[in-house]
């Protein structure tokens, strides 16, 4: 060993040219020692004799990449093995017999050394503008586990994501950004190893830098990267969905992984008591620099290594707390944005969490996207033909201008969504009114039960065609509503397909045909799917230069009116008497226009077109018909019943 050699940062494993640096951060363990594993897992240990500030170190020479490596400290109960916080790849997948030891602890993956080298090929990210992007969320393995068109090697792997196969779905369906459930190396919990189940989401996370090897065929790092340089290299950007809010280490009696040993400081504790916050034993400190430090440098590697795209933070709010209370002025919000790697990046917020006034939607900071459920709910409220939510449909059709003003539009549109994967898919939201979470293990109990769904007769599959039409139709609405909102939509990619998890609302642990995506086709599924394609690309087209006009100082250069069906203004006390409307939207005094026509009642309603400018309107969408008819309409159209048609004019000059 080398004593000058070794330096207290950057912490993890650095390789060298004549060697490898280790460091890690450990206040608490003074007897702290690096073991370094052959093939057969034995182990030599080697003392940290550097010390810094808490952090403990050591350059061994001749380390290679593929070196297997922890750290080991003594307990009451004998040796027990740490896993490095810093690592950026361990060895096999994460799994253990409960309960957990120090004995155990030898069997877990252990962490590698890596070289960072990688051919990125001289592809450039897409960066793609905010208001052109459509997210679709997407798991790694459930995307593509039942594809019969994959070879079988590339199923359920990061390989699958860039087949052939996949990249002619994604230029077909007109997909530019997918967001991926947590990549990160992810543990299971001890109640579902007890079941033999696993985190199927991956929202449990074990390191926070390490891209999990469930996913891969030999070596997760390299084909993780592959991927995106591929989706890149395709013009598809990646989002990264992240948890920051938690660790695998759970609470009081949970396994002791890393932090719980290394520094407990972590960690926020009301006394000896681990705080909840996120409803998973833990909640992380982000108040504490060294956890600080931990996050920053984790997305700052994901985004210069892994070159992704952007972050969406499951439960974002704890990563504001100051203690008790959410601060938009946290420590966390301002290293993010003045760091010049991650502000050029998408940062999406899940804007909540279950810990003291942790609901903060419209309160996350500029720059910061975050997800409204409130278009959700109301969505799902009124075409479902509730009474009362005309005019909070209608605020959440124009952007949830109450919560994001148009004035920061676009770096803080709404991301608007009817379903995520923590929810039912689009098809058992018109198949189910109740969840059936039974396979989960929990008799049901788990899972939300304000679902805001509907069966239209029969509970789940039905041979019923009055019942399959009107399902088809309502998952129309419900996509048309979104991707004509003014907004940032979010797709989960599993509706594509009209995917079934046969009521199933919170499948986090159904790693099986339940959560995998049905690739089976028939002729509805098949005019679904093609429709939504169609609506993708009428957004791009039709969609995005309104949301530009509307955004920023332009906004109130354009023209807004809400319609009766006779084409007159409406006034105030008819947001509280009808439920047939007409939104219409226009560039400008003299741009292009769009009217939006609203029947939300059982029955037909006739509206009449505006005709100032002798208007001859384009059909860009009509929910009651399932293939697109792309038809010329003026003076009155006749829409159906619970339908949404929208139209377009173009001057022309």
């Amino acid at each position: 060993m080398t004593k000058t050699l070794s330096r207290p940062y950057p912490l993890g494993a650095t390789l060298k040219n004549n060697g490898c640096n280790f460091s890690i951060y450990a206040p608490e363990c003074k007897s702290i020692k690096l073991a370094l594993f052959d093939e057969q897992d034995k182990f030599e240990t080697f003392p940290l004799e550097g010390e810094y500030a808490g952090i403990r170190y050591t350059h061994i020479p001749n380390i290679k990449a593929q070196q297997k490596y922890g750290y080991i400290i003594e307990t009451e109960k004998g040796l027990h093995l740490l896993s490095d916080p810093y690592a950026k790849a361990i060895d096999k997948a994460l799994h253990y017999e409960t309960p957990y030891s120090s004995e155990k602890s030898f069997s877990m993956p252990k962490c590698v050394v890596i070289d960072d080298k990688f051919d990125w090929q001289g592809i450039e990210q897409p960066r793609i503008p905010k208001e052109d992007t459509v997210l679709f969320e997407t798991h790694v393995k459930g995307l593509t586990k039942l594809n019969p068109n994959l070879n079988e090697s590339e199923k359920g792997t990061y390989l699958g994501l860039y087949s052939p196969e996949m990249l002619a779905f994604y230029k077909q369906q007109n997909i530019n950004s997918i967001q991926l459930l947590p990549v990160a190396a992810c543990m299971h919990e001890p109640h579902l190893l007890e079941m033999d189940k696993v985190n199927y989401w991956g929202y449990n996370p074990y390191l926070f830098m390490v891209p999990d090897p469930r996913y891969a065929k030999n070596d997760a790092v390299t084909e993780l990267k592959t991927a995106i340089r591929e989706l890149h290299k395709n013009g598809i950007e990646v989002i990264l969905d992240v948890v920051y809010n938690h660790t695998a280490e759970s609470g009081e009696g949970g396994p002791v992984f890393n932090w719980k040993a290394l520094d407990s400081r972590v960690y926020i504790k009301h006394g000896c008591h681990y705080a909840n916050f996120t409803g998973c034993g833990n909640t992380v400190d982000l108040t504490y620099q060294p956890a600080l430090n931990l996050v920053m440098d984790t997305l700052r590697y994901w985004v210069k290594e892994f070159k992704v795209d952007g972050f969406r933070f499951d439960l974002a709010a704890t990563l504001g707390r100051q203690g008790d209370n959410f601060n938009p002025e946290a420590a966390f919000f301002k290293a993010v944005a003045q760091d010049p790697t991650l502000r050029e990046t998408k940062l999406i917020a899940e804007p909540w969490d279950i810990g003291p006034n942790g609901y903060q939607v419209g309160n996350f900071p500029l720059g910061w996207n975050e997800c409204n459920d409130k278009l959700r709910d109301i969505t799902r409220s009124f075409w479902r033909g509730d009474q009362g939510y005309l005019k909070e449909f209608a605020t959440r059709l124009m952007g949830s201008r109450d919560l994001y003003s148009a004035a920061n539009w676009p770096h803080k549109l709404t991301v608007n969504y009817i379903t995520y994967h923590d929810g039912f898919t689009m098809q058992d939201l018109v198949s189910y009114k109740h969840k059936h979470n039974e396979e989960n293990g929990e008799h049901n109990r788990d899972g939300h039960g304000d679902n805001r769904s509907e069966n239209y007769g029969v509970e789940g599959p039905s041979e019923n065609m009055l019942i399959i039409a009107t399902r088809e139709k309502q998952k129309r609405n419900f996509m048309a509503s979104l991707i004509f909102a003014f907004g940032i939509p979010h797709i989960l990619t599993a509706d594509v397909l009209s995917h079934t998890q046969n009521g199933n609302n919170n499948a986090y642990c159904q790693d099986s045909e339940t959560s995998w995506l049905n690739w089976e086709i028939n002729e509805r599924k098949d005019y679904f799917k093609g429709w939504l394609s169609e609506m993708i690309r009428a957004r791009q087209e039709f969609m995005v230069p309104f949301i530009k006009a509307f955004s920023g100082e332009g906004r109130n250069n354009n023209r807004i009116f809400w319609r009766r069906i006779d084409g007159t203004l409406m006034e105030h006390d008819d947001w509280n008497r009808l439920s047939s409307v007409a939104l219409h939207l226009g560039i400008d005094s003299d741009g292009a226009e769009m009217v939006y026509l609203i029947n939300q009642t059982s029955a037909p309603a006739r509206f009449k077109l505006p005709n100032d400018k002798n208007q001859i309107w384009e059909t860009i969408c009509d929910t009651n018909l399932r293939n697109v008819q792309h038809g010329h309409a003026e003076g009155e159209v006749l829409l159906s019943p619970t339908s949404m048609a929208i139209l377009h004019f173009r001057p022309k000059n």
